[in-house]
C-alpha cells in the first residue's frame, strides 16, 4: 500500500515555512467542501440548467487546478492506507466511486488522473460493457452485486448499473414497464450495500454537445485517436434530448442520501479531474478510516529483533 507521509507537519528545510504537502492539507478542507456543496443534487435539480464550462467551488485556472490536484494526492494515499489497514484489523468498510457519463466525457482521464494516483492495491476497477450472454441471463443487477468493493478496499465503476436505465431505456432495448422498476431495484440495492459498510459516492460527468463534438472531431483528425472513435458514437449524438431526459430521470429517482449524485461540469477537463478527486478526498475525510491496532505485544517483538 501507498507509503505513510513523512514529514508533512514539519517546517520545509528551504525557507522555514510549512512544506507544499501541508498547506494543501489545511487548504483543502474549504475546497473539498466547497466542491461538494456546489455538485451535489437536491431536490428540484435541473440537469439542462447546469453549464458544463463552469467550475463551480473553484476560483483557479488551469494550472492552480492540477498543483492542487498533485498537492492533495498525497493526503488522499494516506487515507486510502488506512481504509485498507483498517480491514486489516477486521474493518468491513469500503468505498465506491461510480463515474457515469456520455461519450468523451472524462471517463478515461478520471481513472488516469485520479484512481490512477491511488495505491492500486488497493482499488478495484470495474468497467461495464454490454452485458455477456452469461450476464443477460441474470437479473441486470447480478453483475453489478459481484463487483461491489471487499472491505478496505476502493472499488470504482466505469459505466454501472445505470446503463440499464440510460442507454436501455434510450433504445428500447426493454420495455418501459421494465426499466421503470428499475429506479426502485436500484435504490434498494445501494442501501444494501451502504448497509454493510459500503460508502457510495456517484459522478456523473456532464458536457456539452459542442465539446463532445470537438472531441469526436479532434480523434478523427489524429491517427494516434481513431482507436477511441467509433462510428456509433455519431449516432448517438442523434439521441441527445432523449440521453439527457434519462439523466435528468435518473437524478429525480436515485439521488438519495445514502447514495448521493454529483453532477460534474466536464467541459474542461482540468476541473472534471479535480472536482472528482476532492469528492473522494471528502468521503474519505467523512470516514475517517484509523490504522489497526497491534495484535501481537509490541515491546517483546522490539525486544526480538533487537537480539537478531
Amino acid at each position: 500500500m501507498a507509503k505513510k507521509p513523512k514529514n508533512s507537519d514539519k517546517k520545509s528545510r528551504s525557507g522555514g515555512g510549512k512544506s507544499a504537502a501541508a498547506r494543501a492539507e489545511k487548504a483543502a478542507p474549504d475546497l473539498a467542501a466547497a466542491i461538494h456543496e456546489a455538485l451535489q443534487v437536491t431536490e428540484g435539480f435541473d440537469l439542462s440548467a447546469v453549464d458544463p464550462r463552469a467550475t463551480p467551488g473553484f476560483t483557479g485556472d488551469r494550472a492552480a487546478a492540477e498543483q492542487e490536484l498533485a498537492a492533495t494526492a498525497q493526503e488522499v494515499s494516506t487515507l486510502q492506507e488506512r481504509l485498507y489497514a483498517e480491514s486489516r484489523g477486521g474493518g468491513q468498510r469500503s468505498l465506491l466511486l461510480v463515474v457515469q457519463g456520455l461519450d468523451t466525457s472524462g471517463k478515461g482521464g478520471i481513472m488516469r488522473h485520479v484512481v490512477g494516483l491511488l495505491d492500486p492495491q488497493g482499488v478495484q476497477i470495474t468497467a461495464f460493457k454490454a452485458p455477456t450472454r452469461e450476464e443477460r441471463s441474470h437479473p441486470f443487477l447480478w453483475r453489478i452485486r459481484r463487483a461491489l468493493p471487499t472491505p478496505g478496499m476502493i472499488g470504482v465503476f466505469d459505466r454501472s448499473q445505470y446503463e440499464d436505465v440510460l442507454i436501455v431505456r434510450v433504445h428500447n432495448l426493454v420495455p418501459p414497464s421494465t426499466w421503470s422498476r428499475r429506479y426502485a431495484q436500484i435504490n434498494a440495492f445501494e442501501k444494501s450495500a451502504a448497509d454493510k459498510g459500503i460508502r457510495i459516492v456517484k459522478v456523473m460527468l456532464h458536457i456539452s454537445s459542442a465539446e463532445q463534438k470537438e472531441r469526436l472531431g479532434e480523434r478523427l483528425a489524429r491517427p494516434d485517436k481513431y482507436w477511441k472513435f467509433n462510428p456509433g458514437d455519431i449516432d448517438e449524438r442523434q439521441r441527445w434530448d432523449d440521453y439527457m431526459a434519462a439523466y435528468q430521470a435518473v437524478m429525480d429517482k436515485t439521488a438519495t442520501e445514502h447514495a448521493p449524485w454529483y453532477v460534474v461540469p466536464a467541459d474542461r477537463k482540468w476541473y472534471a479531474r479535480l472536482a472528482v478527486q476532492h469528492l473522494l478526498l471528502r468521503e474519505l475525510r467523512a470516514m475517517d478510516p484509523q490504522w489497526a491496532a497491534a495484535d501481537f505485544d509490541v515491546a517483546q517483538q522490539q525486544d526480538r529483533l533487537a537480539a537478531t
